[in-house]
């Protein structure tokens, strides 16, 4: 176990000089370009640049609100009342409605619609100077994708149209098209005036990228655009498998790339160097693929992700948002800021915009997005309410947050568990079943990690290479699609001593979505493909798989004479299981040719009739159809292939033994080589962060009556824990700071471990270790 731990520590300082490398990089990068200075959490300083000692207000303003004004909003807006409530929560930054579909200022651009309220009134302009002398800062929100009909009938070319020609709309607003002098023009044009007159700090926008995936424009602009940039005409119909129509995809993607870069130069131009225009996206990589909204490349340009995620999924839960915010940050940078809005009414299943989101249900909220690395942004819709209790519910996370906020940025992850994923699996292998071919998988993975209480970090497909050396385990969550430079260094990531543990039809894709003849990591799994894939994933049969070896003769039971004639200890991920010699799995298998030094873990038993109860009966209660292989290479790198989906099984269903074995598959893989062990009852997140000279832990206590069915109504109390957390050569682990209990505890250190008991945990407790 020493050798393990010795390996243990290199990796981590190997992991920890590749991220140093890479966000030294990038802050040089970013200085180069503004000047400005930032916290380095390498040092624990400020660095600042030889021209000027400033630090842009989008790296330090970390609490936002926004009153999303209605178009009735006008005449009553008491701006003074809304200044005691940013001043009460704490607020440094506000979001304010500027312009694009609806105008809150006496614009003097044409046909810019000003609301049917405002009457004369500057609102914006009031705002932003009440703002302004409030000490806060201002982002000018847009709303760029649709517009009233006055402009469609002076400008029909600027607006998105069906192959017979009739324009797209929402409502009674027309959608406008993201190649037309619209975006080009238009857009512009408000933009330059709200920054020259108004002086706000930046711009967001909530609707920027125009049409979705789902549709199809066929406007001279789409036209001449698409032909000059690829010689073709525009496809008639989604078709994946026509190369047109992946083109069609890409130039979509670089389009909005394109309109991005020119709102931010035209913002920069007329409000100065750090006026940006940051857009908004949103925490769901499907949904920023329906919307063209490329995540990899945004973060590149990004200065800021302002994220628009404002509640949970039944399917997602709250530990979806740190899960969104590790895998921004990811891509992003862990020196940059998520603000997120938090919907303070009731958001989500079912929608009610002028009623309070309960408030344990956003609260919690809140306090996930902190775990992972997310900032506070309230939201309401509208600037009056009869439903009064909603402005209540930010000020004490607020208070909380401004306390303690030196601990919630500038931090950087501590994991050995890297769970992969790339946007061109979401569109390429994904395609219109994202949901059920890329979602679901993912998130049995992360559950089940969650579940099991192992940290991990999401690892975008090409950047492997760069996170490769601080982690022992790579997932591949049904990660179909693969480029051959992502698969070379997946393979190279298992050379050099890392193991693998992959799912489904893992690889079975080139990047562009094409299917192979065999896996592109078969040599690795151990496994091939022997005829053509049939598997199907949108529909759950009554199938199941047979553990090896059985154990039907070795426990109690009846026998039924076909005792099994291969007995012996069982493999240890199928720890927990020796009561049963088959698993539940609702799902189909094809044969596979399984290499010889790879073990045959579980097999697949066929479909069965479920009624009535007198026909369940296995037809065929064997075959050689593999589920799960493992294998341990000369290097001692260990790679586990699931063919079977019980990742999207667990997604789905929740079974405990899905949730189990993936738990005990990962275990395996990386020898228990995880900086965190958690005992003791309930559902609890757990995400450790590193800064010089401490470690940062959040327990989040998900354990509720709501845990899967919104809205929480209370926070129910677990514990006692035991908890050890493996220490870093700059952390004693001695002193340890508890966050929300407000107290110090003391702890005890034992071969490189710091070891704690907690009593309880209400709803969340963040651990300082120094």
């Amino acid at each position: 176990m020493a050798d393990s731990d010795s390996k243990s520590s290199d990796r981590v300082k190997k992991y920890r000089s590749s991220r140093r490398t890479f966000f030294r990089q990038a802050t040089a990068a970013t200085l180069a370009v503004s000047g400005a200075g930032v916290f380095d959490p390498f040092t624990d300083s400020i660095q600042t640049s030889i021209y000027e000692n400033e630090i842009p207000w989008y790296r330090r303003i970390t609490r936002w609100g926004q009153t999303n004004i209605t178009e009735k909003d006008p005449p009553i807006y008491d701006i003074g009342w809304w200044r005691n409530h940013w001043k009460r929560t704490g607020t440094q930054g506000v979001i304010i409605n500027a312009g694009g579909i609806i105008a809150y200022y006496p614009t003097k651009i044409p046909f810019h619609y000003q609301a049917e309220y405002l009457q004369g009134r500057d609102l914006f302009g009031e705002l932003c100077n009440a703002a302004h002398n409030d000490g806060l800062v201002v982002f000018a929100r847009m709303d760029s994708n649709r517009a009233h009909e006055d402009l469609f009938k002076a400008h029909p070319d600027w607006f998105a149209v069906d192959a017979d020609g009739k324009p797209y709309r929402a409502a009674d607003l027309y959608i406008t098209c993201v190649n037309s002098p619209y975006y080009n023009e238009h857009i512009p044009s408000i933009l330059t005036e709200i920054a020259v007159n108004y002086h706000p700090e930046g711009f967001t926008d909530n609707s920027w990228s125009g049409l979705g995936r789902d549709s199809i424009c066929y406007c001279n602009n789409c036209k001449k655009s698409f032909r000059e940039k690829t010689g073709q005409d525009i496809p008639l119909e989604k078709n994946w498998d026509n190369p047109v129509y992946k083109q069609w995809i890409r130039w979509n993607y670089d389009r909005r790339l394109e309109i991005w870069d020119l709102n931010n130069r035209t913002t920069k131009a007329a409000g100065g160097l750090y006026c940006i225009w940051a857009g908004m996206n949103s925490g769901s990589v499907s949904n920023q693929s329906r919307s063209f909204r490329d995540y990899k490349e945004i973060c590149r340009r990004a200065d800021i992700i302002m994220l628009d995620h404002q509640s949970r999924s039944d399917s997602t839960g709250f530990q979806g948002l740190p899960d969104v915010g590790k895998l921004i940050h990811g891509i992003l940078g862990w020196d940059k800021l998520i603000p997120d809005s938090m919907a303070m009414y009731q958001a989500g299943r079912p929608t009610f915009r002028l009623s309070s989101k309960p408030v344990h249900e956003a609260r919690m909220w809140m306090i996930e997005g902190f775990a992972g690395g997310i900032q506070p942004w309230w939201h309401h819709i509208s600037a009056y309410h009869e439903d009064r209790r909603m402005y209540q519910t930010a000020e004490p996370v607020y208070h909380w947050y401004e306390k303690n906020e030196k601990y919630l940025i500038n931090r950087l992850p501590v994991s050995t568990v890297g769970v992969v994923w790339s946007q061109e699996n979401t569109d390429f292998y994904g395609r219109d079943q994202a949901d059920l071919l890329v979602d679901s998988p993912w998130n049995g993975i992360t559950q089940a990690l969650i579940r099991a209480r192992i940290p991990y970090v999401p690892v975008h497909a090409d950047d492997i290479e760069r996170e490769a050396s601080g982690l022992r385990l790579l997932i591949l969550p049904n990660t179909g699609s693969l480029t051959k430079s992502q698969v070379a260094n997946i393979k190279k990531f298992v050379r050099s001593g890392g193991s693998l543990f992959a799912t489904g039809e893992s690889s079975l894709y080139d990047g562009e979505g094409a299917k192979l003849n065999d896996y592109a990591l078969g040599d690795v799994f151990g496994a091939h493909i022997t005829a053509e894939n049939k598997s199907s994933f949108d529909r759950t049969l009554h199938s199941y798989l047979r553990l090896y070896p059985q154990m039907r003769s070795q426990v109690y039971g009846p026998k039924t004479g076909r005792e099994p004639a291969v007995k012996g200890a069982r493999h240890p991920v199928l720890t927990g299981f020796e009561l049963t010699d088959i698993l539940p799995f609702g799902g189909t298998l094809d044969p596979l040719t399984v290499d010889n030094d790879s073990s045959v873990i579980m097999t697949f038993i066929p479909e069965f009739p479920i009624y009535p109860p007198e026909t369940a009966w296995m037809r065929e209660p064997e075959t050689n159809i593999p589920g799960l292989i493992l294998r341990t290479l000369p290097n001692d790198s260990r790679i586990a292939f699931m063919p079977a989906d019980l990742d999207r099984q667990f997604a789905r269903y929740n079974l405990p033994d899905h949730g189990d074995l993936i738990r005990n598959i990962i275990l395996w893989a990386i020898n228990s080589d995880i900086p965190l062990k958690v005992e003791g009852p309930g559902l609890i997140d757990c995400n450790l962060f590193h800064q010089t000279g401490r470690l940062i832990l959040h327990l989040t206590n998900l354990t509720s009556a709501g845990t899967w069915r919104a809205p929480v109504h209370e926070y129910i109390p677990v514990g006692p824990f035991t908890i050890k957390v493996k220490l870093t050569d700059d952390v004693k682990g001695i002193n340890l700071s508890l966050l929300v209990a407000d107290k110090n505890l003391p702890a005890e250190v034992s071969e490189g471990w710091s070891i704690f008991t907690l009593n309880s945990i209400l709803n969340y407790e963040v651990v300082v270790l120094t």
